[in-house]
């Protein structure tokens, strides 16, 4: 029994072959429809979610499963004092594969020690993300036809922003990848992002806080809102909220083919006005998340 809880526990090749899948999947629905008949996918949110929650509840149906969980820890035992472990172990009796999101770094690990069936990581606190990561990896993908040789601008709240943190880990394992860090001295990637990942295996990257400076060299464009659950002071998140808005203008000196990701949702910092742009690949993103969900859950479960 496997669980996914960090990107990195994902070889290149086995993240190689679950884009395989979801290409298959997008081009024989049919072919996957009665794949997981009879199996259980049990969603436990600790913190809200539309997209991760109803695209992971959205692949069990289409793969002919059924979803049992709930949306909010107000409506789980935990608001008696439960513990993580202990809800692991009951919800095992219930479901064949779990998919949870909490607000505390490490509660999914914890729950993938307990449970005796596999855990996905559907987001937990500022650390880590891996299934909205498989989403950006397959938009990549189809968008650029590769994932090597790309200059990936990262823009917002790179501190909290653990689709950041996820994407940052699974791209540095390509080629030519180089890295451009927009956001305000407050908001720059955590320590050990710097450290463990792109100084530790050398990958070039910069930091800057002017998005226009680096529009003309990028080739994916990452958006990300300013968490205001992540703050512990108001007025800091106040301060910083609209640090950085998208907007036409700014793209004036944007590559024609620049592709334009947002792990949504997205609050004032993407204009309206870019959505009809042919760069803004957000809602294939929303998507793609649905299409890898479907693979991984195939691939967990180990469902030929």
């Amino acid at each position: 029994m496997r669980s996914l809880i960090d990107i990195l526990e994902l070889s290149p090749q086995e993240i190689e072959e679950l884009l395989a899948t979801a290409e298959d999947i997008i081009a024989n629905p049919a072919k996957y429809s009665e794949k997981c008949h009879g199996k259980k996918l049990a969603t436990l949110f600790f913190e809200p979610s539309t997209r991760t929650r109803l695209s992971f509840e959205a692949a069990m149906y289409e793969l002919g499963g059924q979803v049992l969980g709930f949306s909010e820890a107000a409506s789980s035992s935990a608001t008696k004092g439960e513990s993580v472990a202990d809800t692991a172990r009951v919800v095992s009796c219930y479901a064949d594969i779990i998919a949870m999101r909490h607000p505390k770094e490490g509660a999914p690990y914890v729950a993938s020690m307990y449970a005796t069936v596999p855990v996905i990581n559907a987001g937990d606190g500022g650390h880590n993300h891996p299934t909205q990561t498989l989403a950006d990896l397959l938009t990549i993908k189809r968008e650029k036809g590769r994932l090597h040789d790309l200059t990936v601008g990262f823009c917002g709240d790179l501190k909290f922003g653990r689709t950041v943190h996820s994407l940052i880990g699974a791209l540095s394992r390509y080629t030519g990848i180089r890295f451009v860090l927009i956001s305000p001295d407050e908001l720059k990637v955590p320590e050990y992002v710097r450290e463990d990942v792109l100084c530790k295996k050398q990958i070039p990257f910069r930091e800057t806080a002017s998005l226009e400076e680096a529009m003309p060299e990028l080739d994916i464009l990452y958006m990300t809102r300013v968490q205001k659950e992540r703050f512990f002071n108001e007025a800091d998140y106040v301060r910083l909220k609209d640090s950085y808005i998208l907007t036409p203008e700014k793209l004036r000196h944007a590559k024609r083919d620049m592709c334009i990701l947002h792990p949504l949702p997205r609050v004032n910092e993407i204009s309206t006005a870019i959505d009809a742009d042919p760069r803004a690949c957000y809602f294939k993103q929303v998507l793609n998340g649905k299409y890898m969900r479907t693979a991984l859950i195939l691939k967990l479960l180990e469902v030929k």
